[in-house]
């Protein structure tokens, strides 16, 4: 995203290396999910990523899709299976193998 993102509309936060004035929310729950702000509100999730996405010209027509609200509850109920499989994921990636 960071490479997408040719503007700097974004700034990422590294929960695991922030100050605690950093980060809004306890770093346990930021590392659970994806969070984002936008215009004042901290979102979680799809909405996180449609926010992020917003942001950058190439993705901007999914992040204004999922304002609808039945898209954005199908890119949550995606988001939630996958965060199921995120720690296999992880591990098969950091053993080199694959998932």
């Amino acid at each position: 995203m960071r490479r997408l993102d040719r503007r700097g509309a974004i700034e990422f936060v590294d929960v695991t290396r922030a100050s605690a004035g950093t980060c809004p929310v306890d770093p346990a729950t930021m590392l659970a999910r994806f969070h984002a702000t936008e215009d004042g509100r901290l979102l979680s999730g799809a909405a996180a990523f449609a926010a992020m996405w917003r942001a950058i010209p190439l993705l901007r027509p999914l992040g204004l899709a999922a304002r609808s609200p039945g898209v954005l509850a199908v890119l949550e109920r995606l988001y939630v299976a996958f965060l199921r499989v995120r720690p296999r994921l992880q591990r098969a990636f950091a053993d080199g193998r694959e998932a």
